[in-house]
């Protein structure tokens, strides 16, 4: 029996639908449609009108015929028992496919544009145990253990500062090449801004065409100790001034390896127990080694630092990336009061 005219699966390209006018395969083809009721399966395509739903439920006693062989007509040769096999076979096929067709057009958006949606996916017993990227490293990875000296990088002069106890890095200071300051601030004895008990500066030579170590500390120790203990930075006298300075030690010095020179003052202040001013210079280990100059500047009396961690910063000193440089300082460099 010839099966009516209507859309049927296309023998050649069973992706998709072809009508079939009754005797023949015409070239009018579409796309398959969701499961549905809609008009009658022999409804012919006509021009300008969208294909009418090829499936619906196959009415008592009717069977549901799909093409099974290319060139044929739908339904036809391969009757029989074997024929009905395949035929119920393919049905269930199209019916599953028509299905999940179903479930990825979810109806139109706002614009009246077909709307895709990707079905959700339910874990099985089986399916594997979701992988989640590692954390991302902590930006404080890669800080020295608490089995490493803490360094200070001074890096436009190439050189690290050793961080004794006590000492921290610059906090709200402003000088920007101060390295380390000791911890903590108090009331200046004069004119009741902020001080500190000690800090380090370092910072490169360029405004002297002196290249002499020796020389250059010598000409600085003034220029330090008015810093430090006469007048700050906006015409202040947070210690009521200068009234008298002494050298207490002077001399040859290696620091990161290179010939330097340091000279040291005991400075007394009208306010205060004043303090000790030390001006070093050396070599830079980089670039064209212009020299470097280091002040220490440390207050007297029983708050201020230790006079030894002037020599254990001088003495480690080391150039970046190089911590086996030697350094260090003679063993009369300590001063004596």
């Amino acid at each position: 029996m010839t099966p009516p005219p209507g859309w049927y699966r296309d023998p050649s390209a069973p992706h998709q639908e072809r009508w079939w006018d009754g005797t023949a395969w015409t070239e009018h083809r579409r796309a398959p449609e969701p499961v549905g009721y809609g008009p009658a399966v022999g409804q012919a395509p006509q021009t300008g009108q969208p294909p009418t739903p090829m499936y619906r439920p196959p009415q008592p006693g009717q069977a549901a015929t799909v093409p099974l062989a290319s060139g044929g007509a739908p339904g036809g040769p391969g009757g029989g028992g074997r024929g009905k096999a395949v035929a119920l076979t393919a049905a269930a096929a199209v019916l599953v496919a028509a299905i999940v067709t179903g479930v990825f057009v979810l109806g139109e958006d706002d614009g009246g544009s077909p709307r895709t949606q990707t079905p959700p996916v339910t874990a099985t017993a089986t399916d594997p145990a979701p992988v989640s990227d590692p954390p991302s490293p902590s930006p404080t990875a890669s800080a020295p253990s608490a089995d490493d000296p803490a360094l200070v990088e001074d890096q436009l002069n190439g050189v690290t500062f050793p961080l004794p106890d006590g000492w921290v890095r610059p906090k709200y200071v402003a000088e920007d090449d101060v390295m380390m300051t000791t911890d903590g601030t108090y009331d200046c004895p004069a004119d009741g801004s902020v001080c500190r008990h000690g800090l380090v500066v370092s910072r490169t030579v360029t405004a002297n065409a002196e290249s002499s170590p020796k020389v250059l500390a010598q000409q600085d120790i003034e220029d330090a100790a008015d810093d430090a203990y006469d007048r700050d930075l906006i015409g202040n006298k947070p210690f009521g001034g200068i009234e008298s300075h002494e050298e207490v030690a002077s001399g040859p010095v290696a620091v990161a390896g290179r010939a330097g020179y340091y000279v040291r003052w005991r400075v007394k202040t009208a306010k205060g127990p004043g303090g000790y001013v030390q001006s070093m210079v050396f070599p830079s280990t980089v670039g064209t080694e212009s020299p470097i100059l280091v002040r220490y500047v440390f207050d007297a009396g029983e708050d201020g630092p230790p006079l030894a961690d002037m020599d254990t910063i001088t003495k480690g000193i080391r150039p970046i990336g190089d911590a086996d440089t030697g350094g260090g300082v003679g063993s009369g460099i300590g001063p004596t009061d």
